[in-house]
């Protein structure tokens, strides 16, 4: 029934397709549409070679050749560029040395520590044991003299050489490296972003990798900073700089760039803070540090070569035994303490402080004393960056200034009240 239903309207539609006829529908005509001219491309190049003219860019021409045009090798800015990613290469390979050989040398204080203790300990045991010994047995006797007098030996000597190059100063130093190289490596890349390096750029770049690696040194031999100096100095990882000195000329008092005279004065009396109190503070606590530090270094020797030499005259009386006794005791406290207390990193500790607020202190100094306002960093972007770099918001430092400026008015007025007097 389906079929017979739909076989009607096949034919019905089949038919009527058939009485169409092609040849009467009508020709459309041709389409012309205009299609827009595209402008031609120009490139400019009168910012690198100091013309206005403009070179049209050909069809053909492809975007390597473009590239190759704005970046070849006789670009100066390109070839800074190129300088400082070299500088920047250098930059990281030294932060993974100084990474690896903290590593190391922190090893060395661990092993060094726990192998002078055990020495020490063992040695001291023997000559407790000779000590309770009884005299009929002459054999054992001397062999446990002879073991405690050689260990003891070797205690000291492990101790002189750990003395002399203080494991935990040299990790330290490691530590700071590390940290300095990557400030520097975060400084040389915001010069890259920011674009148009100069040659002053690289020059600085360059003085300041060396001037750390003259301040924290790799090698151990023939470059090692000296760990017992006669006095404590700050330590200094940044190239001198040569200020331009101020004409006699007076400036006219503008305020431009940020910069003002009460700031100006604000940050004097910052420097002066740093001067009387930081700087001060921390020459006073290295001076210490050092103090304890060489202390230490002559005692723990010391008292284990004088239980080495009491160790052989085991036997012959109760005070014979207890020099060996006390001396190694002593030694090995006075070991745990030096170096298990890491009183070389605290020392140089102290030295990175130190030199962080001369730093500061010269920084500020610098930025002062440049005459062209233009030429030195926006005064409170500059405010700024001190104030974090002491720790403090920007009102909290310039209350310090006030503060100091008011107390040195105060002082000042008392010494005039003083010399009228007498």
């Amino acid at each position: 029934m389906a079929s017979l239903q739909t076989t009607p309207i096949l034919s019905l539609s089949s038919s009527r397709v058939r009485k169409v006829n092609a040849s009467s529908l009508p020709i459309p005509s041709p389409l012309n549409y205009s299609v827009p001219k595209l402008p031609s491309r120009t490139l400019r190049i009168h910012e690198l070679h100091g013309s206005k003219d403009t070179i049209p860019l050909e069809r053909n021409l492809s975007t390597t050749q473009i590239y190759e045009d704005l970046y070849s090798p006789t670009n100066k800015s390109n070839n800074l560029t190129i300088q400082l990613y070299a500088i920047l290469e250098q930059v990281a390979d030294r932060i993974q040395m100084h990474t690896n050989i903290c590593e190391q040398r922190n090893n060395w204080n661990t092993l060094l520590l726990n192998s002078v203790n055990m020495i020490t300990l063992t040695a001291t045991a023997m000559a407790s044991v000779a000590a309770a010994t009884n005299g009929d047995t002459e054999t054992p006797l001397l062999g446990l003299k002879l073991s405690s007098t050689l260990l003891f030996s070797a205690a000291t000597g492990m101790s002189l050489i750990m003395n002399k190059i203080q494991p935990s100063q040299l990790a330290e130093e490691q530590r700071n490296a590390t940290r300095l190289f990557k400030q520097l490596h975060t400084q040389i890349q915001t010069i890259i972003a920011l674009g148009n390096p100069t040659e002053k750029d690289v020059k600085t770049s360059m003085e300041k990798v060396l001037a750390i690696d003259r301040a924290y040194p790799l090698p151990l031999l023939g470059a090692m900073l000296d760990k017992f100096p006669a006095k404590y100095e700050p330590a200094v990882w940044w190239p001198s700089s040569q200020s331009q000195r101020r004409s006699k000329t007076q400036e006219s008092k503008r305020t431009n760039n940020g910069w003002s005279e009460d700031l100006e004065k604000e940050l004097r009396e910052v420097i002066e803070v740093i001067k009387k109190k930081d700087c001060e503070d921390y020459e006073r606590l290295g001076n210490i540090a050092l103090k304890v530090s060489k202390s230490l270094a002559i005692a723990g020797p010391l008292l284990s070569g004088i239980a080495a030499v009491g160790s052989s005259f085991v036997g012959n009386g109760s005070l014979a035994a207890l020099v060996p006794l006390m001396a190694g005791s002593l030694a090995s406290a006075v070991n745990a303490f030096e170096h298990g207390g890491q009183v070389g990193m605290v020392f140089e500790m102290y030295r990175n402080c130190g030199g962080f607020f001369t730093l500061l202190e010269e920084t500020i100094r610098d930025t002062l004393e440049e005459k062209d306002i233009e030429k030195r960093e926006n005064g409170e972007v500059f405010e700024m960056k001190v104030a974090m770099k002491l720790g403090r918001s920007v009102s909290e430092l310039r209350r310090l200034a006030s503060k100091s400026a008011s107390s040195g008015m105060e002082g000042m007025v008392v010494e005039e009240f003083a010399s009228k007097l007498f």
